[in-house]
């Protein structure tokens, strides 16, 4: 008997370690392969970690609250998922040619915060500045309870789409997403690429927008139209996330987390 007090003070330990991992966590959405044939079904990866790509968390499937994917101008829902040890794969069939879109939103969720994590945090999602002052202002008992959405995207190239096929330059429709300004089935080592960061359909300015590749993130700050250009120095796959975080009137916070990935070409 005196082993079960111990064991939930080790758990509720492991909790508070690991609870701002799990909030800080980056949630995406990443094919298999980005280029695909007409008639064929594409998996992608859908999972959560600290070292994209490196699959890590596998999201469950009741977590998820949308997924569905865009092609040839129409909408249709994931029903296939593929449940493995650090992700849950999509299988999607793509009966035409065209420039998929795959997006997924998870439920909200609710975790807290003790005060020694939450400088760290904030430094993550690069949020710092505009956040640590009012949440210094609290009394020193204070904690931090957060509602919390993942959001994530990304696209694969079916066949040979038609050149008038710009649907990957289109919004999707989630809360909170990033929207690059180019082909992102096409995007070359060297390319400069501009991504628009939407809420709700209008552009969100004085984000932070991380640019994530081979370990090294980027952050710039998003302009009055919403806009971050990023330098794609290198193939391979590329995550952009962003969060928008807000206060609710009874001092507690919410925020969405959303990140797109582009797999990056080498230069011809």
């Amino acid at each position: 008997m005196r082993l079960i007090p111990r064991c939930r003070r080790a758990l509720a330990l492991l909790a508070l370690l690991l609870a701002p991992a799990a909030l800080a966590h980056d949630t995406w959405l990443r094919p298999l392969a980005s280029h695909g044939s007409a008639g064929a079904t594409l998996r992608a990866h859908l999972t959560s970690g600290m070292a994209f790509p490196v699959l890590d968390y596998a999201i469950k499937r009741s977590r998820l609250a949308r997924a569905d994917v865009r092609l040839a101008g129409a909408v249709t829902k994931v029903t296939s998922f593929e449940p493995a040890k650090r992700s849950l794969t999509l299988a999607v069939p793509v009966p035409r040619a065209g420039i998929a879109t795959l997006a997924v939103a998870l439920a909200p969720a609710t975790l807290e915060l003790d005060e020694a994590h939450v400088v760290e945090y904030l430094d993550e999602i690069g949020l710092t500045e505009q956040v640590l002052p009012l949440w210094q202002k609290e009394p020193a008992t204070r904690r931090w309870k957060e509602t919390y959405r993942k959001l994530a995207k990304t696209f694969v190239r079916v066949g040979e789409p038609a050149a008038s096929d710009a649907s990957g330059q289109e919004p999707a429709g989630l809360p909170l997403e990033l929207v690059p300004e180019a082909d992102p089935t096409a995007l070359r080592t060297g390319d400069s690429v501009a991504v628009r960061l939407l809420k709700d359909g209008a552009a969100l300015p004085r984000i932070a927008v991380a640019a994530v590749n081979g370990g090294k993130r980027t952050l710039v700050t998003t302009d009055a139209e919403g806009r971050a250009r990023f330098a794609l120095g290198a193939p391979g796959p590329w995550m952009f996330a962003a969060t928008d975080l807000r206060r609710r009137a009874d001092g507690t916070w919410e925020s969405d987390f959303t990140t797109m990935v582009v797999e990056v070409q080498a230069a011809r």
